[in-house]
């Protein structure tokens, strides 16, 4: 069949597809909230970066317990990061035929009526970001804009909403992306390439170029896992990692790339951007982490980032093929 608009949401035609790596906990937790989930999509696709714990018998236990909606496991051979990982559970989800696909990491729990409250604006809107309760249940405030010249999220973009319920967005988050495959379609799968960071950012802005994208004022999903933060007063910064580090840095070279590729690309107001990350980075190693170890993956990102930006031969992810089931 083809997928025509419609004021009405289908919650069969939604696909959940998570992305996991050897957190079998978080993601048995994740399914147990998915199981109380009314309605429940048509299929929950999970994507395995090559779990050596016990992920692929935690799937299987839970097969049953989430019927109606059908279960498809893919298991990567190799540990592909969340960029390859929603690549391909986007790639699945949409040659399943699914009209919306909801992204999430392992990390999350799902609102039982989280679907529904999604659905909500499905009739209006092709790419929706709802909202999320941080670990301690309190509301978690996630950078909704970018400044697009710089390639930067706007770290201080108004987080109240009025009485629309919904805010304009040109940046993306894949823990709770919910996207109509009309815009995937247009604007291809996520970037592998990225492997982790920045990927969801850049999807996210590709898909504000094609249609109206909002944040919408639903709680919809719960962390269930911790991170050590810097509590800054109106806003929060978390704890990294040496390889979140290196990719925050390395995958500028793609931001550019692709802002190249669109014709958006200002090479002054980027470079201001890229000092402004680093130096970010630098606050959160000194400030949350309370150490300096770690500034040579920053270093090093940039440099192999240098050799990206030559690559003659790159090109942007493709437009997919209309896909008919």
């Amino acid at each position: 069949m083809t997928h025509a608009p419609s004021d009405r949401f289908d919650p069969s035609t939604a696909t959940i597809a998570i992305v996991t790596f050897n957190r079998s906990g978080l993601l048995a937790r994740l399914l147990t909230s998915i199981t109380t989930m009314d309605p429940k999509p048509g299929h929950i696709v999970i994507v395995d970066n090559a779990s050596t714990d016990d992920t692929t018998d935690v799937v299987e236990s839970f097969r049953e317990g989430l019927e109606p909606a059908r279960l498809v496991y893919r298991r990567m051979e190799t540990n592909t990061g969340g960029s390859g990982g929603f690549s391909e559970g986007m790639k699945v989800a949409y040659e399943l035929g699914s009209e919306w696909i909801w992204l999430m990491d392992d990390d999350v729990e799902v609102i039982p009526d989280g679907l529904a409250k999604m659905g909500k604006w499905a009739p209006r809107f092709k790419s929706i970001q709802g909202r999320r309760y941080d670990y301690d249940g309190s509301a978690f405030y996630w950078q909704y804009r970018v400044a697009e010249r710089m390639g930067i999220p706007i770290p201080f973009a108004p987080a109240e909403f009025d009485e629309s319920g919904f805010k304009p967005m040109n940046s993306g988050c894949f823990e709770g992306m919910f996207i109509h495959r009309d815009i995937v379609q247009q604007i291809g799968l996520p970037d592998p390439r990225f492997f982790i960071y920045w990927d969801d950012q850049m999807y996210g802005w590709l898909a504000s170029r094609k249609t109206q994208s909002v944040i919408v004022d639903e709680f919809v999903l719960r962390r269930t896992r911790e991170i050590k933060q810097w509590d800054m007063g109106i806003r929060h910064m978390n704890a990294s990692s040496n390889a979140y580090r290196y990719y925050i840095m390395r995958n500028r070279a793609y931001i550019k790339k692709y802002y190249r590729a669109l014709e958006v690309y200002n090479p002054i107001a980027f470079g201001l951007g890229t000092t402004l990350t680093f130096g970010k980075e630098l606050i959160r190693l000194l400030f949350v982490e309370r150490t300096v170890r770690g500034t040579s993956n920053l270093v090093r990102g940039l440099r192999d980032g240098r050799r990206i930006s030559k690559d003659g031969s790159w090109r942007p992810m493709p437009p997919l093929e209309p896909h008919i089931v």
